[in-house]
């Protein structure tokens, strides 16, 4: 930068052979004494270092010299006033730069520096170069600290020390320096300048770390230009691109001060690419544990295996991502593999296909599909040289050798490459699988991953899957599913929102809307809460589908305070080799508990929550459902339970602590309740009375005990005298198994109240 050039501002004063009529014996203002026809001062036209010069005699104490003309100070204006000398004859005196500083009125700013550094002229014929720089910035460098208040200057030099030395002064120069302080005055560095070149080929990698080096708090600039970066390079300054960077798949990007989408984008061209190597440097830096997507979408034209990207399968630190938006464009990258082969199965060793054929052409990661496999088991791993399989789950009834179809979904975020991944968190983000890609794909192990605030918009297949245990401890809370099958009859529907393999799950707080299911869960200890999950369809008496599907029978997990719409809770135990009782606990642990249950434009048949039990001997053992709605919209249905005996029935007579109270039923037909209360009225005198708890029996148990009888009023035998006695009961009797009898040892009549159960509370 020149504002001689720039701005066309006169800097220079006149030479001496333009007249020393133009130069100040005094401080150069208008009005002062001048050197033309002063006897100690001559031009001289032939000095053989000099040619033209002006030849001076020192006569005062201070001998000044300064140009009338005004030489511009301005803010950002660094100016360098250099006057060559040399004594020829005399005592030899001391020089210095010297500017008289004025002000917008013409005054002098007498507060500043006037004066620069002094030197003694040592010999006769030797020229000395004396200089000083001007500047209203008061930096290291600069002799004449100005202020802004100083808007113009007379330059010269001054002439001290001991009277009646003569001296020869060249043409004083005023030049324009501030090229010399624009590092210092900018709050960057270029690459460029510590031997960047930009020519895509030759590698940048040292210069880029040395401007770092460099920065100390500035930032850094790439300029344009394609910079090869060959190595791994972490940058800890603040950086900003006009260029773009060429690197290695393999090598890494870190940027420690700029860790955002925004900049990983502009450094290489694309929020793809941008995108790719930030969540690639995501996994080898402790500066930062959270990526911000900087609010930008980033269009993905297939799965992004993130094992691969990053070159690790192991990891166990806490990172985020978060803040925008990725979207699946269409293409033949998201289309769904299938593979169908042979394999053997024996519930001895109940998570391996064994025998399986082109086993080296099955995916992991693929859903397992075959006669006699539950719902979500998938390929965990193989063994090609075994020819085996390992499964997420056992088979229920897949005993022997069959065929089997492996269907690998595509994600747009597959973590399946992780052997070991904990602690990943996703965060306001938006899955934009428009019907193009299922969305995340969970690692094969680790724990408390986590969803927040993100957006499932049209998955293909799935929204968030698990093929192994890597949902353990998984936190999905305030995210939003949204089905591609939303004008889909419900029967017809196959996306499913999330599943589940482990334990310990929190869904809590999240919209589901219109998928087949909302979450398949194996595992125990899970928390859902606070959900709203509805799969209604716009048919006419239409079939529904379970939301919430528990595949093992001891769940320890309680369900609460959920919204759960047109769809129903399904309990049962596919994911078991032996489905059968064999002496592991049973269906126990449910709890449901404060959940509005909304049913509209359903058949009679519809039910809210069903047990299904894949194998005989199973019973109830501690479940709970208390304080929920039921209403339905439109019609009336028969009652809110059921049991499907599609496989196998319940062992009513082992029931244990079951507990349905406090609910409410809107346009429900028969309610359900344990215990029962009933209030038997025996007009005939009889010796035995049949209490019946009718239809309020929940899932169509047998009474295994008489809680209590309240007899209310007199008991009276045939003659109407009252008797003081009390029965004794025997309890699951009718063809139901739901009556009890009260067996008083005579004929006797009246009226009892009678607190029925349909288990042992003990």
């Amino acid at each position: 930068m020149n504002k001689a050039i720039t701005d066309g501002l006169v800097l220079m004063p006149p030479p001496f052979s333009a007249g020393l009529n133009l130069w100040s014996r005094e401080d150069g203002t208008a009005g002062s004494g001048s050197y033309q026809g002063q006897p100690n001062a001559a031009l001289v036209t032939n000095d053989q270092d000099f040619a033209g010069c002006l030849e001076l005699q020192k006569t005062e104490a201070t001998q000044k010299l300064r140009s009338f003309a005004q030489t511009p100070i301005q803010p950002g204006l660094y100016l360098r006033v250099t006057a060559r000398v040399k004594a020829v004859a005399g005592n030899l005196p001391s020089v210095r730069i010297a500017a008289w500083a004025g002000d917008v009125t013409g005054q002098n700013v007498a507060g500043v520096v006037q004066t620069g550094p002094s030197v003694t002229l040592s010999q006769y014929g030797q020229v000395v170069t004396v200089s000083a720089i001007i500047s209203p910035a008061s930096r290291t460098g600069v002799d004449l600290p100005w202020t802004t208040q100083v808007t113009y200057a007379h330059v010269g030099l001054d002439l001290t020390g001991a009277n009646g030395g003569v001296v020869r002064i060249d043409d004083i120069v005023v030049e324009d320096v501030t090229n010399i302080f624009i590092r210092k005055l900018m709050d960057w560095v270029d690459v460029r300048d510590f031997g960047a070149l930009g020519n895509g080929s030759t590698n940048d990698a040292t210069a880029f770390l040395a401007a770092d080096a460099a920065a100390q708090g500035r930032e850094i600039l790439v300029p344009s230009g394609v910079f090869r970066l060959t190595s791994d390079v972490t940058i800890n300054s603040r950086i900003r691109f006009e260029g773009t960077l060429s690197m290695p798949a393999n090598r890494k990007l870190t940027l420690t001060r700029n860790f955002d989408l925004d900049t990983y984008g502009q450094a290489f061209g694309s929020e793809l690419e941008g995108f790719k190597r930030a969540l690639q440097a995501l996994f080898f830096f402790t500066d930062y544990v959270t990526l911000d997507l900087s609010g930008r979408r980033v269009d993905l034209a297939e799965p992004i295996d993130v094992a691969a990207l990053s070159g690790i399968n192991s990891f166990s630190s806490r990172r985020v991502v978060r803040n925008g938006s990725l979207n699946a464009v269409s293409g033949p990258a998201w289309a769904t593999q299938d593979v169908t082969s042979v394999g053997t199965y024996s519930a001895s060793t109940n998570t391996v296909l064994t025998g399986v054929a082109n086993v080296a052409n099955v995916p992991v990661g693929a859903l397992v599909m075959g006669t006699g496999v539950g719902r979500e088991v998938y390929v965990k791993g193989k063994n090609v040289g075994a020819g085996t399989i390992e499964l997420s789950q056992p088979l229920w009834g897949a005993v022997g050798t069959r065929t089997y179809t492996f269907r690998r979904f595509k994600y747009m975020l597959d973590f399946s490459g992780f052997e070991l991944l904990s602690r990943f968190e996703m965060e306001d983000i938006e899955f934009n699988c428009l019907g193009n890609a299922s969305g995340v794909l969970l690692p094969m192990a680790g724990s408390t991953q986590r969803f927040m605030s993100c957006t499932f918009n049209r998955p293909l297949d799935r929204g968030i899957s698990s093929a192994g245990s890597g949902c353990q401890g998984m936190f999905v809370d305030m995210c939003q599913f949204l089905s591609n099958e939303q004008s889909v009859a419900a029967v017809d529907r196959t996306t499913i929102a999330m599943n589940v393999q482990a334990n310990d799950t929190k869904l809590r707080n999240n919209r589901i809307v219109r998928f087949a299911h909302f979450a398949i869960m194996n595992g125990t200890g899970h928390l859902i809460h606070a959900n709203h999950f509805f799969q209604g369809d716009n048919t006419s008496a239409g079939l529904r589908r379970a939301g919430l599907v528990l595949t093992q029978t001891n769940v320890s997990t309680v369900v609460t305070g959920n919204y759960i719409d047109n769809c129903f809770i399904e309990w049962g135990n596919e994911h078991d080799s032996e489905p059968q009782e064999n002496g592991e606990f049973s269906f126990g642990g449910l709890n449901i508990v404060g959940n509005v249950f909304i049913a509209s434009g359903t058949s009679p048949a519809f039910r809210w929550v069903v047990v299904k039990p894949y194998g005989p001997g199973h019973f109830f053992s501690g479940f709970s459902m208390t304080g929920n709605s039921f209403r339905c919209f439109g019609n009336i249905i028969d009652r809110v339970d059921g049991l499907d005996t599609s496989f196998a029935t319940l062992d009513f007579t082992r029931s244990r602590n079951v507990r349905v109270e406090g609910n409410s039923f809107n346009n429900v037909a028969q309610w359900v309740m344990n215990p029962v209360l009933v209030t038997h009225t025996q007009n005939t005198a009889a010796e035995t009375w049949n209490a019946s708890a009718g239809g309020f029996v929940p899932f169509g148990g047998r009474i295994r005990m008489v809680q209590s009888v309240a007899p209310e009023g007199v008991i009276t035998n045939a003659s109407n005298l009252g008797r003081y006695m009390f029965p004794y009961s025997v309890p699951g009797t009718g063809a139901q198994g739901n009556e009890a009898q009260l067996r008083w040892g005579e004929a006797v009549r009246g009226k009892a109240n009678v607190t029925l159960r349909r288990d042992v509370p003990a």
